[in-house]
């Protein structure tokens, strides 16, 4: 699950509002839309599943974002395949309000935490009877792994460590996968992960969260290929339109929202039919689009030259006709 920022000029259309865009690194006025994937761990391929635009805090004051993003998981959630045990989101996700929603939902959170999240080390060493029991054994230092468990190298330089914590923002004990990168000696750095799920593996966590990027790649290809920004309708019931009938509106020549993501899952899925033989699934929008135009192409002059369809196309060099500029795996 993530949020894209969509730029709108104008000051009518509904949900404008001030939201992050990660590519400038700044809040700035626009739209939003929160979109819901799913990833398949085994071809690391993602697909939308169901997209919500984010409406603007004057409609609800008394709604946080946080709330939005968690009404659209719940909305979405009979949607998802039954195996689905983990929602993995960036780290402005991981709040109390959002990981306590996402648990009642009967999901996992997977998420990275901040530098400074307030950690606590839980006590597990023998309790004296007459006193209250101990919870806490130490405020953790992460910049210090050393009373972490080393779990193994992922490759020269970058090593795996764990420990089930007390988070204190979170009020709850999580499952830490910290990544220390020590391939620049004189500047080594950290990342710290986590799973709401402590007996989740941290190489699993650590897998997981990497295949959230996935869903970074919907949002580029939606953009730049299927027409998630090209929208210029302003008025909440043709938004709504477009996103609540995702697919139905195709006529209008304005792809948004969940007609914008059903557009890429379809071509994503038809590539995937096609391939062949027991090679890793590479995908590329624009290698799509390169492939549909050349056939367009051959077939206009085919057609246009009274050649005959079924010599041309059984030739052994149409295939490399029709895949002429497209991009290498």
């Amino acid at each position: 699950m993530d949020c894209s920022f969509i730029s709108k000029s104008g000051k009518k259309t509904f949900g404008l509002d001030q939201f992050y865009n990660g590519s400038h690194n700044r809040v700035e006025r626009g739209l939003e839309v929160s979109l819901v994937a799913v990833i398949d761990v085994e071809t690391q391929v993602g697909f939308g599943l169901l997209a919500e635009q984010t409406f603007d805090q004057g409609e609800c004051p008394e709604l946080t974002r946080m709330d939005y993003y968690l009404h659209h998981l719940e909305i979405t959630q009979p949607q998802l395949p039954p195996q689905v045990r983990y929602l993995a989101v960036d780290g402005a996700y991981a709040k109390e309000a959002f990981v306590t929603g996402v648990r009642a939902l009967k999901l996992d959170v997977i998420s990275k935490l901040r530098r400074d999240a307030n950690l606590r080390y839980v006590f597990e060493g023998e309790q004296k009877a007459l006193l209250a029991k101990r919870k806490y054994d130490g405020k953790v230092d992460l910049t210090d792994p050393t009373r972490l468990s080393w779990v193994r190298e992922l490759q020269s330089g970058l090593e795996l460590y764990t420990a089930v914590v007390w988070h204190v923002s979170l009020k709850r004990k999580i499952r830490l996968a910290y990544l220390l990168d020590r391939r620049q000696p004189h500047k080594p750095s950290y990342a710290v992960l986590f799973s709401t799920d402590i007996s989740q593996s941290p190489d699993e966590i650590y897998r997981f969260y990497k295949l959230r990027f996935q869903i970074e790649f919907i949002f580029r290809d939606a953009k730049q290929f299927t027409g998630l920004s090209d929208c210029q309708a302003r008025d909440v019931k043709k938004l709504d339109f477009h996103v609540k009938l995702a697919g139905q509106n195709l006529l209008s020549g304005r792809l948004y929202f969940n007609v914008s993501f059903t557009a890429l899952n379809l071509a994503k899925l038809d590539a995937y039919r096609q391939q062949s033989g027991q090679q890793p699934f590479v995908f590329s929008m624009a290698s799509v689009k390169r492939r549909s135009l050349n056939d367009h192409l051959l077939d206009t002059f085919i057609s246009k030259l009274g050649l005959c369809a079924t010599v041309i196309k059984s030739h052994p060099n149409y295939q490399s006709l029709r895949s002429y500029g497209v991009i290498a795996a």
